[in-house]
């Protein structure tokens, strides 16, 4: 059915937008490409979005309540070059932020090192690096 997929973009819900925007545009260096008046932020992050919807906004507010921590995903992985977790560490840092220790986890590529840091909403962010054995299929 399909021959490949990749990541496009992802909607997060915000009770403070403007703290989560900073936070995704500072952790990955990236910029507001465009803020449409209904309520909608979006990040561009190389060849994905990353979407802040703020909740008391007009398209927020067909969402429903605000999500609360955990309650709206378990994490979401982007796939980062260079790992550089002394780098990727002191930018989370300088963010206030708490990076997880290093692990290989098993991602879309096949396994690689990965850490996890949560964002200001109590999203769970996995930054993987690019895979040291591939894929199992």
């Amino acid at each position: 059915m399909f021959t490949r997929a990749t990541f496009d973009h992802l909607v997060l819900r915000a009770v403070d937008a403007e703290r989560l925007t900073r936070f995704y545009c500072e952790l990955f260096d990236a910029s507001v490409e465009r803020v449409l008046d209904l309520g909608l932020i979006q990040i561009r992050l190389g060849a994905i979005l990353i979407d802040i919807v703020p909740v008391d906004s007009e398209l927020g507010k067909t969402g429903g309540p605000a999500p609360g921590p955990g309650k709206n995903l378990d994490h979401f992985c982007i796939r980062v070059d260079p790992f550089d977790v002394d780098a990727i560490n002191a930018r989370v840092n300088s963010i206030g932020g708490e990076l997880s220790e290093v692990h290989e986890r098993y991602g879309a590529d096949g396994f690689g090192d990965s850490v996890y840091v949560t964002d200001p909403e109590g999203n769970t962010v996995e930054l993987k690096g690019a895979p040291s054995r591939g894929p199992l299929s």
